[in-house]
This record gives C-alpha cells, sequence and structure tokens, in this order.
C-alpha cells in the first residue's frame, strides 16, 4: 500500500465521519432542540458547543484530521494523479475546504462564540429571543450547506477510491 492508498482512504474516512456530524445536527440536534424555548435552546446548544471547544480530543482528530488528510490527498495525487482522477481529488478538496472549513470559521464558530459569550441567566425573555433568532436561522443555513458539501466531497472521495 502507497502513501497515496492510505491518505485516501484517511481522508474518505474523515470527510465521512464530518459529513455523519454535520448530517446528525442537521437532521436530528437543531429539529430537536428547535422545539425548546428560548433559553433551553441556546443553554443547550451552549453545552454542546461547549464540549467542542474545550478541545474534545476525537472531534479535533475528526475535524482538523479530515483537512490534513485531504490536503496530503491533493498533494500526492498532484504528483501522481492524472486525468479525471486527479480533477476529482483537486475539487474535492477545494469544494470541502470552500464549502465546510471556510464557512466554519467564518460563519458558524463567530456564532457559536457570540453565544458563548452571553450570560443567559441574567437576559430577558426579548433579549433571549433576540439572541436566538440572530443565531439560530443563519447558523442552521450554513450548517446545511456544509452538511451537502461534505456528502458531496465524501462521495468524490469514494468514487476515486474505486476508480484508482
Amino acid at each position: 500500500m502507497q502513501a497515496f492508498d492510505i491518505a485516501l482512504m484517511l481522508a474518505t474516512l474523515l470527510c465521512a465521519l464530518v459529513a455523519g456530524f454535520l448530517v446528525a445536527f442537521t437532521i436530528v440536534v437543531m429539529p430537536g432542540i428547535k422545539t425548546f424555548s428560548n433559553q433551553q435552546f441556546l443553554q443547550s446548544f451552549k453545552v454542546m458547543d461547549g464540549i467542542i471547544q474545550n478541545n474534545q480530543p476525537s472531534f479535533i482528530f475528526i475535524w482538523a484530521g479530515s483537512v490534513l488528510a485531504l490536503l496530503a490527498t491533493a498533494g500526492i495525487g498532484i504528483a501522481q494523479l492524472e486525468g479525471v482522477n486527479l480533477g476529482l481529488i483537486i475539487v474535492a478538496c477545494a469544494v470541502y475546504l470552500f464549502g465546510v472549513q471556510v464557512p466554519t470559521m467564518a460563519i458558524n464558530v463567530p456564532l457559536n462564540n457570540t453565544l458563548q459569550s452571553l450570560d443567559l441567566n441574567t437576559l430577558s425573555e426579548t433579549e433571549l429571543e433576540e439572541a436566538r433568532h440572530n443565531f439560530e436561522p443563519r447558523w442552521v443555513r450554513w450548517n446545511t450547506i456544509r452538511t451537502v458539501v461534505a456528502i458531496l466531497t465524501t462521495v468524490l472521495l469514494i468514487v476515486v477510491l474505486y476508480r484508482y
């Protein structure tokens, strides 16, 4: 087994795990906590995000590892591949970086950080409603986009695995 084979399999696995994580938030977590009051919604999201922001090791390995493995796959692929397989790897890498990672850092994490900075116990119901309104629709919209892109990336990597 060559370095490219290992990198491609690892990138596929880790990107699939990220896609699964995002899917879980899209189809279970956010619809589930949507039914909560403003206080409950914001508090529950804040607790879940707090686990991630406290550098939960498995999450960090999967999330950061997906980027590193995909970049390694693209780097090795540029040196070893040609034609459709090379194109698929480059597209998968670009789509994942710009469709999952950039929105995460530019939109979702700042929204999470704003929520983390709130002392929910001191906010009035009107302030809680405003905080939720400023957070939930945008976070859900961008998570849905990240989910679709992560799934697309995984599919592209699977196609390369079968073609290679």
